[in-house]
C-alpha cells in the first residue's frame, strides 16, 4: 500500500458537483471517501468509477444537517481509514453536501431557514470541529460557497445568508488552523446545471440562455467547470492559497 497517497472526504459526493469534484480528485491520484444521504447506489457508483481509474474509495452514510450523528460518523470514519487504508488521518476535507430551497424572503418559513441552516452552516460547523482530530497536519479544507453571496436572485435570501457565513467562517478556520499548516479555502460557484435545487437550471432552455447572457464566458456552468477547481484546491501548486474565496462562476453578473 501506498501510504503517501493522501486522502479525501467529500461530503455529498453521490452526485451532482461532489461527485465530480470527488472524480477530479481521483484524477489527480488523491483516494476519496465520499458521503452520502440516502443515494447509497449512486454514492457506490461513484466508488466504482474512482475504483476503476486504480484509486481507492469508499461510501459513508451521512446525514449532515444533524449534528448528534456526527460522533457516529467520525467513529465509522475512523474504521474505514484503519481497515482500507491502514491511516488513522486524512487529507482534505471538502464540505459540499448541501440541497436548495427558492422561496422568497416575506414567505420564507422557519422551518425552511432552519433545515437551510443545519445542513449548510451549522453542519459545515460541527462535522468539521468534530473531524478536526482526524484531519491531518498541512492538509486542507474546501467550504463551498455560492456565487449568490455575491450577487442576488429573488428566492435566495436564506441560502444565500448561509453561504455567506461559509464565507466568513473559512477566514476564521484558515486563522485558527493556520498553526498546523491546514489551508482552507471556499470556492463559489456560480449556476451550474445540476439537480441541485431541483434541476430547475439543467430542465430549462429558456433559463440556460438567460444565465448564458448574463456570463462572460456566454453559457450557464456544468459540473465539470467546478471539480476540477477544488481539485487543484488540494495540489501542492495551490500550497500558498489560504483563506480565500475563489468564485467559478465564468463571470456572472460582472
Amino acid at each position: 500500500m501506498n501510504t503517501s497517497t493522501k486522502i479525501a472526504v467529500v461530503t455529498g459526493g453521490s452526485r451532482g458537483l461532489g461527485r465530480n469534484t470527488a472524480l477530479a480528485l481521483s484524477r489527480k491520484g488523491i483516494d476519496v471517501i465520499v458521503t452520502y444521504h440516502s443515494q447509497k447506489e449512486q454514492a457506490d457508483a461513484v466508488v466504482s468509477e474512482i475504483t476503476a481509474m486504480g484509486n481507492r474509495a469508499a461510501a459513508l452514510q451521512l446525514d449532515a444537517g444533524l449534528v448528534s450523528s456526527f460522533e457516529d460518523f467520525a467513529a465509522r470514519l475512523t474504521d474505514v481509514l484503519q481497515t482500507q487504508w491502514n491511516r488513522t488521518s486524512f487529507d482534505f476535507l471538502i464540505n459540499n453536501a448541501g440541497f436548495g430551497i427558492n422561496a422568497p424572503f416575506a414567505s420564507t418559513t422557519e422551518e425552511q431557514f432552519d433545515s437551510l441552516m443545519n445542513v449548510h452552516f451549522k453542519g459545515v460547523y460541527f462535522l468539521t470541529q468534530k473531524l478536526l482530530p482526524l484531519l491531518a497536519d498541512q492538509g486542507g479544507i474546501v467550504n463551498v460557497s455560492t456565487g449568490l453571496a455575491r450577487f442576488s436572485l429573488p428566492g435566495y435570501s436564506a441560502y444565500a445568508a448561509m453561504k455567506g457565513a461559509i464565507e466568513v467562517l473559512t477566514r476564521y478556520m484558515a486563522k485558527e488552523l493556520g498553526p498546523r499548516g491546514i489551508r482552507v479555502n471556499a470556492i463559489a460557484p456560480g449556476a451550474i446545471a445540476t439537480d441541485f435545487g431541483g434541476g430547475g437550471l439543467k430542465a430549462s432552455q429558456e433559463m440556460r440562455e438567460y444565465i448564458g447572457s448574463v456570463t462572460a464566458l456566454g453559457r450557464a456552468g456544468e459540473a465539470d467547470d467546478i471539480g476540477g477547481v477544488v481539485a487543484s484546491l488540494c495540489s501542492d501548486e495551490m500550497g500558498w492559497v489560504n483563506a480565500q474565496r475563489i468564485e467559478a462562476s465564468g463571470g456572472m453578473f460582472l
